[in-house]
């Protein structure tokens, strides 16, 4: 019995040589919506929000059962305002960046758009993005603050915030954002991204840089080498002359907590693979 062998036919392609690519701009906009259109991210801007205007309603309290008159003015409410733009909003950049491992999404979005650097640097402007909105809305709330509280002591309104204080308070939320985003891509983990941020963002300011800058002389040297907020502290502190020694203090400090992590986290992307 013989039997007779069919030449296969062509395999059957499909040309996509024509096909446009995904723009920027909807890349963009995909990403803000994951970041924000889901219960946790919801839920997360919601409590910044409720987290604003407490501490607002907090300041107007201390003027209210004050006797004296107290003096804020603009320059002291966005120094206040600061503080809970710090605590919470760092997390949407580690999540934005973890969530296509942690959630496994990220099959589906590397294959909607293969270039991966394309999409980190949609998830970086999504960040930024994010970031001027909330400082936007902070110093509007700062604003209406600073008039309600000068109209209940019966004073004038102080704006004091001059332009320099302003914008390097600005350029110093959007580096913590973008140092939560690089702490993500390195380890493409929330908890553990989170864990590392507000330990070396909050805890380590707070407990052991402050205690031991106060104490010893050394740590005065070699802390602002090292934390980005005391490296930024003469720059911020308009009674203060800034020299060039701070200015390299803040390259350095950048270096390591947002280039390095950015260069060892982008490499780390581009390798992982989702499952």
């Amino acid at each position: 019995m013989s039997t007779t062998q069919q030449t296969p036919g062509p395999v059957p392609t499909l040309d996509i040589s024509q096909t446009a690519p995904v723009p920027f701009s909807r890349l963009v906009r995909v990403e803000w919506r994951k970041m924000l259109d889901t219960r946790g991210g919801l839920w997360l801007m919601i409590a910044t929000a409720i987290l604003l205007v407490i501490t607002v309603g907090l300041v107007l309290l201390v003027v209210a059962l004050n006797d004296d008159p107290i003096e804020i003015g603009a320059a002291g409410f966005s120094q206040i305002l600061t503080i809970p733009l710090s605590l919470l909003l760092p997390v949407f950049p580690i999540l934005s960046v973890t969530s296509e491992w942690g959630q496994r999404t990220g099959l589906v979005t590397f294959t909607l758009e293969p270039n991966r650097v394309r999409v980190l640097l949609a998830k970086v402007a999504s960040v930024v993005l994010l970031a001027m909105a909330t400082i936007v809305v902070a110093l509007v709330l700062g604003a209406l603050g600073n008039v309600v509280a000068a109209a209940m002591d019966g004073t004038d309104v102080v704006w004091d915030l001059d332009l320099r204080t302003l914008v390097l308070t600005i350029v110093l939320q959007l580096l913590y954002f973008l140092m939560a985003f690089g702490i993500g891509t390195v380890f493409l983990s929330s908890p553990a991204s989170i864990a590392v941020f507000y330990v070396v963002a909050l805890l380590l300011p707070l407990l052991v840089y402050s205690t031991l800058y106060a104490i010893f002389d050394w740590a005065q040297d070699i802390i602002p080498w090292i934390d980005l907020q005391y490296a930024m502290g003469p720059l911020l502190d308009p009674d203060d002359d800034a020299t060039t020694m701070d200015g390299l203090r803040v390259v350095v400090t950048v270096l390591i907590w947002i280039v390095t992590p950015l260069v060892i986290g982008t490499r780390r992307v581009l390798a992982s693979e989702p499952k």
